[in-house]
């Protein structure tokens, strides 16, 4: 059963009513909200965990209320229309909802959707938590982005793999078979020399000493390995 919370923004109460009821049954916490002011209002301070929005809204129509919610917050809107023009599909997505239905829907349709777009939701968030920091280096697992001592560092996409592998595992050592296995792929019959290559170049890159490196160390007949302890 989930927990979430859902804010409805429609002034039709008889739809509300039964979406409540149904999303309720599903476990979900329910606010509802029959303009676009309270609308709003209710979103800024529930701050919900997904908001149903109907287009056709008293006040402020569920185009601005949209706009007003993605200034400030990034919770997954899924867009209720009465209409089935491509139009108002479009310029909705691109103001930021993540998902629209056109009326009349199933309910249960909804709650699929909802659920679909929560799932998305926690593993984007349980993604952007992928942050690795081992001495001045910094990683960023979900944009491929590495930063030494604060500034950019560019790396081909095998380097950035090779290094957040061994920044994953730090303190493992692993030899160049199973680098080739873990990095290129069970499917890959490379020399094994290549890993030596691409971690010489990112000695280059991220070293103060190449020749004298400090944290992707050789561990001799063995393997190599990051620091975890800079």
């Amino acid at each position: 059963m989930s927990n979430e919370q859902v804010l409805i923004v429609d002034d039709e109460k008889t739809l509300v009513k039964a979406l409540t009821f149904n999303l309720e049954k599903e476990g979900f916490r329910v606010d509802q909200a029959y303009d676009g002011e309270e609308a709003l209002e209710k979103v800024f301070s529930l701050k919900p965990d997904i908001v149903v929005l109907d287009l056709m809204l008293p006040e402020i129509d569920g185009f601005e209320v949209c706009r007003q919610i993605r200034k400030k917050l990034e919770v997954p809107i899924i867009m209720l229309t009465a209409r089935s023009e491509d139009i108002d599909k479009v310029l909705g997505l691109e103001l930021g909802a993540d998902d629209y239905l056109t009326k009349p829907f199933n309910s249960r349709e909804l709650v699929a959707r909802i659920k679909a777009i929560l799932r998305r939701s926690a593993a984007y968030e349980e993604e952007a938590k992928k942050q690795i920091q081992i001495g001045k280096l910094h990683i960023d697992l979900l944009q491929h982005r590495v930063r030494l001592d604060g500034k950019d560092v560019s790396l081909t996409s095998k380097e950035f793999a090779l290094l957040s592998f061994l920044a994953v595992n730090a303190g493992n050592v692993y030899s160049r078979e199973q680098l080739l296995e873990q990095v290129w792929g069970y499917d890959y019959y490379g020399d094994v020399r290549t890993v030596d290559v691409h971690i010489r170049h990112l000695r280059e890159k991220l070293e103060d000493d190449p020749g004298n490196p400090n944290l992707i160390i050789t561990v001799w007949g063995t393997g190599y390995k990051i620091r975890e302890d800079l």
